[in-house]
């Protein structure tokens, strides 16, 4: 019997994504609005940087509107750079049928947000 030709990919999936076998695309699409989800949460926050540093000038001082704002968009950085990690380590876990790799990002996300809001709700509670 004649099995049917792989699906062509490019050049840079051949090289990342280079041994294995396919999985089941359901897989492949939920590891992809994994990754969208981490890159949405992170435009978010982006976008709460921006955010604090245009609409906040009649709450907060400036030197602490700058370091909230930097906070914000330095945590939205953070978790935008790993999150093609992440989707890239649960694609060649789900190829090679290995146990998924635990999400680091999380925790790291959640404790980075933690810090920021504490120091927002000091800062709201203090004026600075």
């Amino acid at each position: 019997m004649n099995k049917p030709p792989e699906p062509s990919r490019g050049w840079l999936a051949s090289k990342l994504l280079a041994d294995g076998q396919e999985p089941d695309p359901r897989f492949t699409l939920a590891n992809e609005r994994t990754f969208l989800a981490w890159i949405r949460t992170s435009l978010a926050l982006l976008a709460s940087g921006i955010a604090v540093d245009m609409f906040t000038a009649e709450i907060f001082s400036s030197s602490t509107r700058r370091l909230l704002a930097v906070a914000l968009i330095s945590l939205a950085l953070l978790l935008s750079l790993p999150a093609f990690g992440r989707w890239l380590n649960v694609e060649r876990a789900m190829r090679h049928k290995r146990p998924l790799p635990f999400p680091l990002i999380a925790p790291a996300l959640s404790i980075g947000v933690s810090l920021v809001m504490a120091f927002f709700a000091y800062a709201v509670f203090f004026h600075a």
